[in-house]
């Protein structure tokens, strides 16, 4: 199973760090006037699944800051005479930091907005065996204190079909 996490994960990581992707998006939205966001760049786009407060205590973390990672694989053996044949749950986890709690909010919006974005125009094949179907549910979290005094985060779930033989 941790094959399966890998690739869907990686595979995730790439699109949303690909040409099209996430940092591209939020740039254009930057050019377009919104002066309240920050850039992203591909190294902000990481491969974790860790907690604010960890990340904050041990490595310094810069926001915005975007988490990839596998919430749960399910074998269901949908497809006779597979080794695999099931779903893996993704989490895109986009954390942002403000001195003013009244711009986390708008800000958080819109990086949000470009990771769907990016989503959007990956429905179908990702690999061989990963196909996601477009379908997505978006977790707002609470603010709270950290980054540049205050902290928040969305989640956006999602759910690819995992084939393998």
């Amino acid at each position: 199973m941790l094959r399966i996490t890998s690739i869907a994960t990686s595979v995730l990581t790439s699109h949303l760090n690909g040409d099209q992707g996430v940092p591209r998006k939020v740039g254009q939205l930057i050019l377009d006037g919104d002066v309240g966001l920050n850039p992203l760049s591909a190294a902000d786009i990481l491969e974790q699944y860790v907690a604010p407060e960890m990340a904050e205590k041990t490595s310094g973390v810069h926001y915005p800051v975007v988490y990839v990672y596998c919430e749960k694989v399910k074998n269901d053996l949908r497809e006779k005479f597979r080794t695999f044949s099931g779903t893996a749950d993704l989490a895109v986890d986009i954390r942002v930091s403000h001195e003013h709690m009244n711009e986390l909010q708008r800000s958080l919006q819109k990086y949000v907005e470009a990771v769907t974005d990016v989503l959007h125009k990956r429905r179908g094949q990702w690999t061989p065996s990963v196909f996601y179907t477009g379908g997505y549910e978006i977790k707002y979290g609470p603010i709270k204190r950290g980054g540049k005094n205050f902290v928040q985060s969305a989640k956006v779930e999602l759910t690819v079909n995992v084939s393998m033989e």
